[in-house]
């Protein structure tokens, strides 16, 4: 099976120029000035046994005016690395090609969905370059990882369009060891979380799916970092640009409303190593009660479609099922202000105002302007006539070539 991994790497203004309110927000960009962690990665591929694949390192840019420097940066990380797995840049320069292509054929309504800007945005790129070259799995890594198992790419591809159980698999999620070793989440649990406690969720998802047998097993998470995917779900099914963050899990749950359960193998880890975040507690919270607002929505407007699955809550307990509940809005009520009361110990009451704001946004969210399971259907079909549409042998060679990727 030829396969293509996929590394994006993002990167920020030098680190004296700091962020700009215009500048897209990432978890921890790369200050251009810095090493970053992409060469780490790379060096890392040594150890792997097989190297029988492609390899592509998305270049993506928090501002439009940083997209050639980031261009530039890549290309040198890229040919310093030395590496024996071909290994090829695509970033602003190539999406500008492959927009030509949809633009000479008067498809310019797909271009949005050929964007460097935004998680899913990038994560579909991520799929649509092992299409564009003709791969049958995609191989999703992300540059804050090192590969510690030499097996790792032999253990990926294992399973991947094969049939368990008579259960075809289309998707596999790894799983992230993290820099103590141990793949929970070893973080301190505090007062305020007491109806937010996603650590504990968590951990009791990675228990029950990680740490037990067997070894491949349907699961309710995945992480964008380590998944692999075939091509006849990546050809049907895209990641949603409509999410703010969490694009992993949503592209899991729409998966399996389309009739796809994705698997977890509890032998295929990698090491995750990312630099801290740097936002304020309430902040990330923020982004919590978005994604989840946007999950319990979609789920609650499904609606009966042919060849369709129905994806309930439970479905995807213990996490994030419990975080897509019917109490939901209770949950993001009580646990925002006890930590706007936390706050307000500390003397900070702007983050106290923050956390009031939380509680208003995910009111306001929770009675959305659309209903976001028919923009998924929609999305969806959208989706399958840009992956059509570069299906064909010659049409793929012409953009492989003019974005200078190799399509054998």
């Amino acid at each position: 099976m030829k396969t293509t991994m996929v590394i994006p790497s993002y990167w920020g203004r030098k680190k004296n120029e700091g962020w700009r309110h215009t500048d897209a927000v990432y978890d921890h960009p790369t200050p251009l000035d810095e090493d970053g962690t992409l060469g780490r990665l790379l060096a890392s591929f040594s150890i792997l046994e097989n190297t029988n694949f492609n390899c592509i390192i998305l270049g993506v840019a928090t501002a439009e005016d940083i997209q050639k420097a980031v261009e530039q940066k890549l290309s040198f990380i890229i040919q310093n690395a030395n590496l024996k797995i071909p290994t090829y840049l695509y970033s602003y320069s190539q999406q500008a090609v492959v927009h030509n292509h949809l633009e000479q054929n008067n498809l310019n309504e797909l271009k949005e969905l050929v964007q460097l800007d935004g998680y899913s945005n990038v994560r579909n790129q991520c799929v649509l370059l092992p299409h564009l070259l003709g791969s049958e799995i995609a191989v999703l890594i992300d540059d804050d990882e090192i590969f510690e198992d030499t097996y790792f790419m032999d253990k990926a591809l294992e399973y991947i369009g094969k049939s368990v159980d008579s259960e075809r698999i289309l998707a596999v999620a790894g799983y992230y060891i993290n820099p103590d070793n141990d793949f929970l989440l070893n973080r301190e649990v505090l007062p305020w979380m007491t109806y937010w406690n996603k650590i504990d969720c968590m951990n009791r998802a990675f228990k029950r799916t990680i740490a037990e047998e067997p070894r491949l097993k349907a699961t309710p998470f995945a992480f964008g970092g380590n998944l692999v995917i075939h091509r006849d779900l990546f050809t049907k099914v895209p990641f949603d640009p409509s999410v703010p963050r969490g694009e992993d899990i949503d592209f899991l749950i729409n998966a399996r409303m389309f009739g796809h359960v994705t698997y977890l193998d509890n032998r295929l880890a990698i090491k995750h190593d990312a630099p801290p975040k740097t936002y304020p507690t309430w902040r990330r919270m923020r982004e919590d009660i978005l994604r989840f607002v946007f999950e319990k929505n979609k789920l609650d407007a499904q609606e009966a479609v042919s060849g369709m699955s129905r994806v309930f809550p439970e479905d995807l307990d213990p996490y994030p099922g419990e975080f897509v509940k019917s109490d939901l809005e209770d949950r993001i009520v009580r646990s925002n202000q006890m930590l706007a009361v936390d706050y307000l110990s500390q003397d900070d009451g702007n983050s106290a105002l923050e956390c009031l704001r939380n509680i208003a946004i995910g009111h306001k969210n929770l009675q959305p302007e659309t209903n976001l399971f028919q923009n998924l259907c929609q999305l969806q079909k959208k989706w399958a006539r840009l992956m059509d549409f570069f299906s064909g042998d010659n049409r793929a060679q012409n953009v492989c070539q003019d974005c200078g990727l190799p399509r054998e």
